[in-house]
């Protein structure tokens, strides 16, 4: 119980932490589309990154695949532009209109599990197990996911219903606010 507890406490540190910008970024890009009534499609969202997320960094502990972490850390914000900019074209938010987003969770989530696969590799000691550690990460992971997309949906409620800001509006401001953000940091990760 005491791996599950320590990798816990690394998956949600992976999403919390001020040093997690791109991660939470990436979430609230996903999410931006969604309201609160929408609570059911943003889970299933989530956990469709955790997936793709934990599948390459099974991948990677179990030494099936290595990655360039300079690419890596490089691709991570090309893909919370990629996101932000399909959020503006984004006209209708209807179930049918938003499944791109699972896609996009699923398969750039392969992409973020890439970012921490090497340094969860260093921290397991031989003795460990490494599927324990690995739930409890993801789990964390999960946790730490579900604390920001609560955050950001009760902003959207607030912004929407309380000032009255247009739903679209308020998916253009805050995905042209990613977008930027983003932007930045796919410059300053180029890997030349």
């Amino acid at each position: 119980m005491n791996d599950f507890n320590f990798y816990f406490g690394l998956g949600w540190e992976h999403i919390i932490s001020k040093n997690a910008l791109d991660h939470q970024l990436f979430i609230a890009v996903l999410a931006a589309i969604y309201v609160w009534k929408d609570w059911k499609q943003v889970l299933v969202l989530v956990t469709a990154f955790t997936i793709g997320h934990s599948l390459t960094l099974a991948l990677s502990v179990f030494d099936v695949l290595r990655f360039n972490s300079r690419w890596v850390e490089f691709l991570i914000p090309v893909t919370i532009v990629i996101t932000a900019v399909s959020n503006l074209f984004q006209k209708k938010f209807t179930p049918r209109s938003i499944r791109i987003n699972y896609f996009l969770a699923l398969f750039f989530g392969l992409i973020h599990g890439m970012g921490f696969a090497n340094y969860i590799r260093f921290m397991m000691a031989d003795d460990q197990s490494i599927g324990w550690s690995l739930f409890g990460f993801n789990v964390g992971l999960e946790a730490g996911q579900i604390a920001v997309v609560t955050a950001l949906l009760t902003l959207t409620f607030l912004v929407i219903n309380l000032f009255k800001v247009n739903r679209r509006d308020w998916v253009i401001f805050l995905s042209a606010g990613v977008f930027a953000l983003s932007l930045k940091m796919v410059i300053e990760r180029f890997p030349i």
